[in-house]
């Protein structure tokens, strides 16, 4: 990243602000920053970036174009996801997040018109903006026009790109999320075990797409109610990541917590709350004691030490679950 802002750095003082290869390395950066997780860097960067190129270049200029869909990952990124509101503070920040939302589904219908227009409906740089937009249109509630959007955009990268294309997998993804959210859990697991499938023979078993997959998929299996299958894969996944991203890795101990829920819904009360003490040390170390994640863990921790006595826990604890899971939703691809 030190080279990218070096060279937009030295590009502003030779070219000027808006010569387009000044503009050309803005974008470059942004990318990076996003790259880096800075997303309110990148999406300041972008809309100066983009504010530029369309006084420059004009509106339907493909670099124009490109700024503006950079610009909505970035919108979709500092958005997250609403989650529960549980103070006045978090309130304020779910109104936020919801305006990031809609803002990044506006201009992502936008630019979406603008590429149909000049590049055509099958151009992948049109089929990235539709994907986009598909995830958009689900976090701001409309699922089934996400569904829609994902399904037509699955099928046109399948015929320009190939059934096994990392794109066309992205989609594939997209569409297992709406079909969740719509209750069609069964139909989500079909096709998040045929991305499993395409993965790891494509990848490889330890790839971190394949393993997104795989816990892609044992989410359908505990939405289903086959927890034990959702906790053997689970196990695997844990164990995989384990070796490939080390123990403290956020992806790591989100499998881990996923562990301990499995564990929790088979009765191993014990053996959860000893696998959530081990994950709350390591999120208060990695994370610090306000990250979301880290607050889930030690509610769930208390759940835990009182599950086995107090049956009204358990519904405590699927209100924790709950909105981890959501959490879980909202995160930048790579989650």
């Amino acid at each position: 990243m030190q080279l990218d802002e070096h060279t937009l750095a030295r590009r502003r003082r030779d070219l000027g602000e808006d010569h387009p290869d000044t503009l050309a390395a803005a974008s470059g950066l942004a990318i990076s920053l996003r790259a880096a997780a800075e997303y309110q860097a990148a999406r300041e960067l972008e809309e100066d970036t983009l504010a530029r190129r369309r006084r420059v270049l004009g509106e339907d200029h493909p670099d124009t174009l490109a700024s503006a869909d950079g610009l909505a990952v970035s919108l979709r990124a500092v958005g997250g996801h609403p989650g529960t509101v549980t103070s006045a503070d978090n309130l304020a920040l779910s109104v936020t997040r919801r305006d990031e939302h809609q803002a990044a589904r506006e201009l992502a219908e936008d630019t979406l018109a603008r590429r149909r227009r000049v590049l055509g409906e099958d151009h992948p740089d049109t089929l990235t903006t539709a994907s986009g937009l598909a995830i958009s249109l689900r976090v701001v509630g409309e699922r089934q026009a996400g569904r829609e959007l994902a399904e037509d955009t699955l099928a046109r990268r399948r015929r320009v790109l190939g059934e096994d294309h990392p794109d066309t997998l992205t989609s594939a993804s997209n569409l297992v999320m709406l079909l969740g959210r719509l209750g069609e859990h069964q139909a989500a697991r079909e096709l998040a075990e045929d991305i499993l499938a395409r993965r790891r023979r494509v990848l490889g078993e330890d790839h971190p797409d394949t393993l997104r997959s795989a816990f892609t998929v044992a989410g359908a299996l505990t939405e289903l109610g086959e927890y034990q299958a959702a906790k053997e894969l689970n196990e695997d996944i844990l164990a995989r990541r384990r070796r490939v991203l080390g123990e403290d890795h956020p992806d790591t101990l989100r499998s881990a917590f996923t562990v301990a829920g499995a564990l929790t819904e088979l009765g191993e009360y014990q053996a959860a709350k000893e696998l959530n003490e081990d994950i709350l040390d390591r999120r208060r170390r990695v994370l610090g004691d306000g990250h979301r994640d880290t607050m889930i863990s030690a509610s769930f921790a208390l759940i835990l030490s009182g599950l086995a006595a107090d049956p009204k826990a358990r519904e405590v604890m699927e209100t924790v679950i709950a909105a981890w899971a959501q959490s879980v939703e909202g995160r930048p691809p790579g989650s």
